[in-house]
């Protein structure tokens, strides 16, 4: 069955509000909730490839997928060795996902430079195919070289590598040399910019943030303070004003200038209500199909604030 045959709804891991020793029971009861896919995230709190095992043994039917995996913070082969791990560990059901990640994370976190991340994914890209076919890899690329490095166990099959991408050019490696793109912090209405530069045929996966059950002035509270964090990281400031989103202007200055608070005052409602999907669940299921309609073939929740996640992962169940 194809990808655009079976309908997908993953979810975000690991779960917000729970420690990840404790998750067991939610995991396990998602494929009965209609939940096909689990997908990880990796910043400042767990790997994300740690979540991923543990779901592997929890509900064994679950697919699951790195979004992502950055290609700076690990070297090659080391990247390769845990992604080989978690796909023979669950044959048939992982999905490699890998991008830059951004310049805080790599360099202000991990001490490591963030030059040239176009390079540095595509060649993580083709050492990884090399990699994962088995055969002995010594190569140089533009942005690292290879020395005599042999996956000591090849996964069989091979899973798919996705790329995170949000401009034009990430894009369309996404599609060119990967498998597929991984997206976020976006609109529905953002995705039918994107998708085509990706390409008919390829696997998108967008996270897609939500706040269930929440009145709007809470929902659009939290979502403010999400925004203002996130989208003034350069990567995502950079994505959202080649989306036009000038409606940001007040809080990028506001940022710049070092008042935290009035740029957080300054996101507008408007883009807090594109960008995370609030209001009652089945309102928030139907908005998630906003994005399937307009080319998302892997649909993530994540859901937001704290509390416990089991409610709203039961009311955004699609059974």
């Amino acid at each position: 069955m194809t990808l655009a045959a079976e309908r997908r709804w993953g979810l975000s891991v690991p779960l917000p509000g729970v420690p990840l020793r404790e998750q067991r029971a939610l995991v396990e009861a998602l494929p009965d909730l209609g939940y096909t896919d689990v997908w990880s995230a990796e910043a400042a709190g767990t790997d994300a490839f740690s979540p991923l095992v543990l779901a592997s043994q929890w509900a064994p039917s679950l697919r699951l997928g790195t979004a992502i995996a950055p290609a700076f913070t690990r070297g090659p082969a080391t990247l390769a060795m845990s992604a080989a791990t978690l796909a023979n560990l669950a044959p048939g059901r992982f999905a490699l996902g890998v991008g830059t990640s951004s310049d805080v994370i790599v360099e202000r976190w991990n001490g490591i430079a963030f030059a040239r991340p176009y390079q540095r994914v595509r060649d993580t890209v083709r050492f990884l195919r090399a990699a994962f076919a088995g055969g002995r890899v010594s190569e140089t690329y533009e942005t690292f070289a290879i020395s005599g490095f042999t996956l000591a166990e090849a996964p069989d099959p091979v899973p798919p590598v996705l790329v995170a991408a949000l401009r034009p050019g990430m894009l369309r490696l996404a599609g060119r040399e990967g498998d597929g793109a991984i997206v976020n912090w976006l609109s529905a209405d953002d995705v039918r910019t994107v998708a085509p530069f990706v390409g008919g045929g390829k696997e998108i996966v967008a996270r897609i943030f939500v706040l269930p059950d929440v009145d709007a002035e809470t929902a659009r509270g939290i979502g403010r303070r999400h925004l203002a964090a996130y989208l003034n990281v350069p990567v995502y400031r950079a994505f959202h004003e080649w989306l036009g989103r000038d409606e940001l202007k007040g809080m990028w200055d506001a940022w710049a200038a070092g008042d935290r608070k009035a740029a957080v005052a300054a996101v507008p409602d408007r883009v807090v209500d594109a960008l995370i999907l609030h209001g009652p669940a089945e309102s928030v299921r139907e908005q998630v199909e906003a994005y399937v309609e307009a080319g998302v073939t892997t649909p993530v929740l994540a859901p937001m604030g704290g509390g416990d996640p089991g409610p709203v992962i039961r009311s955004l169940g699609r059974r």
